[in-house]
């Protein structure tokens, strides 16, 4: 059975203006860009192996691509295999935005005694929701009792006192805590034996996966044999790592001005993503739908598709290096600008 998880919220594309872009600007297409580019703006989806830690995951990936920044989206326990998104250089800066896409994992729950079947179905949907959780002794936060939503929680088989489930659940929810309640309730005691991570947000484990091994025999082969298609099915734009995101379309003037941190005003925008509410992250695209900001919205969807002049977005993280776009801005004197243009 199939869950659902916030990164497949569906939504519609509002047009508030028209506009076109300069080809002369940016990239016209992402599905081709430079590898050079994709090694300081890309997005590896990792199987991470059973034994390591993340970190130490992520600093492989580092040696082996010979970067200087790699950073992951999402820990791993060292006993986890599973998707491990990580952001390489530039790429980085949108590991964040994860937090809001939804995880979904399958794992092995051992009850530590017999238990009837329909019991231990009844129980397992009723963990589904918002949850109290306080995170177990091993973890690595502050134990404090704090919610969780699992969005689904699902059944696969049931073998003596084995259970195989799949569970779509909100960024910091322990499984193994999941596993151990869901034990208590039933009253006869559980712990989670095994667990793999099968999804963050639209990063699955059946598409662009790859091990270490995989992105090393990749890199060499590039280097050495100048062959970049192996590397680049692996090496993924920064763009696909957001694309769970609600986004806005901004007009070729704004982009630079984004770029040096400013606000987006209203006057930029060309289209946005519908669903939109008032304090949710959002990507700010061009029109040719490279990603340029990570922004807070100030307004819902239908307010800023009706506003003619304000702030409508707030920008957290640039993503752009400057001077992709031309200057169309008129620079205030020894400040940088507060609004786009």
């Amino acid at each position: 059975m199939e869950g659902i998880l916030p990164a497949d919220q569906p939504r519609e594309l509002i047009v508030k203006a028209s506009s076109t872009t300069n080809p002369e600007y940016g990239f016209s297409s992402l599905d081709n860009l430079p590898i050079e580019y994709l090694l300081e703006n890309g997005v590896v989806v990792l199987d991470k192996p059973a034994g390591p830690t993340s970190h130490e995951v992520a600093t492989w990936v580092r040696n082996i691509l010979n970067v200087d920044k790699v950073g992951h989206g999402g820990t791993l326990d060292p006993g986890v295999t599973g998707v491990l998104p990580t952001g390489v250089g530039n790429a980085t800066k949108a590991m964040q935005a994860l937090l809001h896409a939804g995880k979904e994992y399958i794992g092995v729950l051992e009850l530590h005694h017999n238990a009837d079947d329909d019991d231990i179905r009844r129980v397992v949907n009723d963990f589904v929701g918002k949850l109290y959780q306080k995170p177990p002794l091993r973890s690595s936060v502050k134990r404090v009792l704090r919610i969780r939503e699992v969005y689904y929680n699902h059944i696969i088989e049931i073998k003596g006192r084995l259970v195989l489930f799949r569970v779509g659940s909100q960024a910091g929810t322990y499984i193994r805590k999941l596993c151990f309640d869901i034990g208590e309730a039933l009253g006869v005691g559980g712990h989670m034996r095994e667990l793999r991570r099968t999804r963050v947000g639209n990063f699955r484990e059946d598409e662009h996966l790859c091990s270490l091994y995989d992105l090393k025999d990749a890199f060499i082969y590039w280097k050495e044999e100048g062959d970049e298609s192996l590397l680049r099915r692996y090496l993924l734009p920064v763009e696909f790592g957001i694309g769970h995101l609600p986004f806005i379309r901004v007009r070729d003037s704004a982009v630079d001005a984004i770029c040096h941190g400013a606000n987006l005003a209203a006057t930029g925008v060309i289209a946005l993503s519908s669903g939109v509410k008032k304090g949710d992250m959002i990507a700010i695209k061009t029109l040719k739908d490279e990603v340029i900001a990570l922004a807070r919205s100030t307004e819902s969807s239908e307010r800023i598709a009706k506003a003619k002049s304000g702030i409508i977005a707030k920008s957290e993280r640039v993503l752009m290096i400057r001077g992709r776009y031309p200057q169309m801005w008129k620079k205030r004197s020894d400040e940088d600008p507060k609004t786009s243009k």
